[in-house]
């Protein structure tokens, strides 16, 4: 009982923890921006997929960073890739070909980052600007910073998500982040 009570201590205190960081923009000079990966619809990024996208270019226009990198597998659709369908956007929203970068490997969140950092470091990159939604910052910025990464968090644009969502959101990654820190890479 201790135990368990313990437990859903840290994770609601770590739940308060990445809801208030999700909405801190710390965007500066970096060597590049890194989109974290999200559903895509037959080559069509999904809504969120699309406003991370869309928050990086801004962000590449500011010049910020001169590499722009899409992360994400195939999901469920055998033919694309979350990282691919990124690059195609990019590129088709005026950003250089040779200024992107793609992770297309990985399966979930830990597994995107194994694999990017790998990229990363082979190219002499070592800080960037994490693309994603508000409460899934909090996660990749600590993976990252455990592969010897400097890291900056800008979230997308907010969606129209209720409180009691945004907060169970957050209690999610908490869950994450926990199992993560034990060795469970999700």
């Amino acid at each position: 009982m201790v135990l368990v009570t313990f437990v859903l201590g840290y994770l609601v205190a770590l739940t308060v923890r990445i809801g208030r960081e999700s909405t801190l923009d710390e965007a500066r000079p970096a060597d590049v921006i890194v989109v974290m990966g999200a559903a895509e619809y037959r080559g069509h990024p999904s809504p969120v997929l699309k406003l991370r996208l869309d928050h990086a270019v801004q962000l590449y226009g500011k010049r910020l960073a001169p590499y722009i990198m899409t992360t994400g597998g195939p999901g469920g659709d055998p033919s694309f890739t979350e990282g691919g369908v990124g690059r195609s956007y990019l590129i088709d929203r005026g950003v250089p070909a040779e200024a992107v970068i793609v992770e297309e490997e990985g399966s979930s969140t830990a597994w995107s980052l194994t694999a990017a950092a790998e990229i990363l470091r082979r190219m002499g990159l070592r800080s960037c600007i994490i693309v994603s939604d508000g409460y899934h910052i909090f996660r990749v910025k600590r993976i990252l910073q455990q592969e010897g990464f400097t890291v900056y968090g800008s979230p997308r644009e907010a969606g129209d998500q209720t409180i009691p969502k945004q907060w169970w959101l957050c209690f999610r990654q908490a869950v994450g982040y926990g199992l993560w820190k034990i060795g469970v890479r999700v």
